[in-house]
């Protein structure tokens, strides 16, 4: 029972501290994940800094404007209410990284997984490990978080082809609330990254980077 109380008791001072980051603008600031097991967690190094400008510009959010580094088992992760993860290749959880990226998704906290092209069957492997009562579960386009500032009726923009398939969201909900977003077919990643690195039009940028600002938009206000 001590135990018990333990982990209830950390649960609800992280559960309080992102509130108070979120509803009083203290410290915002978001995080990139970086993970072990061969995949380039460091895909897209611009388009963080990009989405921040992007939201600081049209949504008046004050995030810091240089992204953090976190990862999966550190204890910092819990100061971020929003991480982004990417990359094209293998992704490996430990024990001790799922059980502390699980305790930071029930706590409150939010991890937007934006498949890079190849990250799909890895990463569902191993949210099945933080989650293993849990399946992804398609997002509708009904849903709020496609419809914040920016109303996207048919759901994810398609920012870069891959394998002819239709872009799509799916979620783990924990508690009927989000905790982990995954794009899929999507590529929102590259679309935020400068104009010069993909040379996609000036349109679809602008089409991912309003999406990602209603993820942002959707996080801070839930």
């Amino acid at each position: 029972m001590a135990v018990y109380n333990d982990v209830m008791m950390k649960r609800l001072i992280v559960i309080l501290f992102l509130v108070f980051v979120v509803m009083t603008g203290f410290g915002q600031k978001i995080a990139l994940l970086k993970y072990h097991g061969g995949g380039d967690w460091y895909a897209n190094p611009t388009s963080l800094p990009n989405l921040i400008a992007f939201c600081n510009k049209n949504l008046g959010t004050s995030i810091d404007k240089e992204p953090a580094t976190v990862e999966v088992g550190s204890a910092d992760l819990f100061q971020y209410p929003f991480v982004h993860m990417t990359g094209h290749g293998n992704v490996v959880f430990s024990e001790d990284e799922a059980q502390n990226l699980r305790m930071y998704l029930m706590s409150g906290g939010f991890l937007h997984i934006d498949d890079n092209y190849g990250l799909n069957n890895f990463i569902r492997t191993q949210m099945k490990v933080v989650f293993p009562e849990l399946d992804f579960v398609e997002v509708p386009y009904s849903h709020p978080i496609f419809h914040q500032k920016y109303d996207f009726p048919r759901g994810l923009p398609k920012i870069h082809e891959h394998d002819a398939k239709p872009p799509q969201a799916f979620a783990l909900i924990w508690e009927d609330r989000i905790v982990c977003l995954f794009t899929y077919e999507c590529d929102l990643g590259d679309g935020w990254e400068d104009a010069i690195v993909h040379g996609d039009s000036e349109s679809t940028r602008t089409k991912a980077l309003q999406m990602g600002a209603n993820i942002i938009q959707y996080v801070f206000t839930k």
